[in-house]
């Protein structure tokens, strides 16, 4: 673990991310890129991307107020540092980074940029119709990083994480996901709970269901973790009940990072995760 990306909007949940990630990077000695994005409205529709007023490629700004972003990105910056200070930080270094554009765009372009291991974000979760109509900055990130993304919602104890709920259907090459989920497992010293969640529009005996579990496990090389069913019927439900039932301390997934029409129609479990689970999530995009 060498980089781990947050991003920051101030807000409580951010702060959370922020305090976890600081957790991590004391224990692992890895560097904490900070970052805020000052979605600036227009801006990021006409610019696309990512850009630093101040020294960096600027967009045509006739009709923008150019004296008005530098001061947000000025106060922006003033907080950041603000919030560097608080932390324990004499081992750990923080790289502030404060940027105009589209939040997704600039934050996706820095995960590339800086060869980021892991990003930690802050989420509110959305619901219902909100939950269709708007989607959000951390959704998209967790379809398409190209990085493991640990979401948060609450204050969270770092030494606290022992139990680590993997939900998959155990198919195909997952090799990619395994090797993050080992180096996730080797963060916490936790303890892997592997659970295929059965439905009736998916319904398989445990006899098959094991034999597929075990499989995996002998494929891949898994060591300290258990082997679970658990009936529902949605899948997304049955992640989140089991994992309450064995009092999990985090919930880790592949997402298939689709878009477009085939994003629509298949839906995410991993965002619909993201968004109603109560418990920190870790997802990782299956390479395909």
């Amino acid at each position: 673990m060498k980089k781990i990306l947050v991003p920051t909007d101030f807000s409580e949940q951010a702060g959370y991310a922020l305090d976890f990630a600081n957790q991590i990077a004391l224990k692992s000695t890895a560097e904490i890129i900070l970052i805020n994005v000052v979605d600036y409205p227009g801006l990021s529709s006409v610019w696309g991307g990512g850009m630093n007023v101040i020294g960096g490629a600027e967009p045509p700004l006739d009709n923008l107020d150019e004296s008005f972003i530098n001061n947000l990105l000025n106060r922006s910056k003033d907080e950041i540092r603000a919030l560097t200070q608080r932390l324990e930080t004499e081992s750990v270094k923080i790289k502030q980074v404060v940027e105009v554009g589209n939040p997704y765009f600039v934050i996706t372009e820095k995960i590339e940029q800086e060869n980021v291991n892991l990003v930690i974000m802050g989420t509110k979760g959305t619901t219902g119709l909100e939950e269709v109509l708007i989607g959000s900055n951390t959704e998209r990130v967790v379809r398409h990083a190209k990085c493991p993304v640990i979401t948060i919602k609450k204050k969270r104890d770092y030494t606290k994480i022992h139990n680590i709920a993997f939900a998959s259907n155990f198919e195909g090459d997952q090799a990619h996901v395994v090797e993050e989920l080992f180096k996730l497992q080797d963060i916490f010293k936790a303890k892997l709970h592997l659970v295929k969640i059965n439905t009736p529009n998916n319904f398989e005996t445990n006899r098959t269901i094991f034999k597929e579990m075990k499989t995996f496990v002998e494929k891949y090389n898994i060591s300290n973790y258990s082997l679970n069913v658990y009936n529902d019927y949605i899948e997304e439900d049955g992640i989140i009940y089991f994992c309450e039932d064995i009092g999990a301390d985090m919930i880790a997934l592949a997402t298939h990072g689709r878009t477009g029409i085939m994003h629509l129609l298949s839906g995410s479990i991993a965002e619909d995760i993201v968004n109603h689970a109560k418990r920190p999530v870790w997802t990782c995009k299956l390479k395909i």
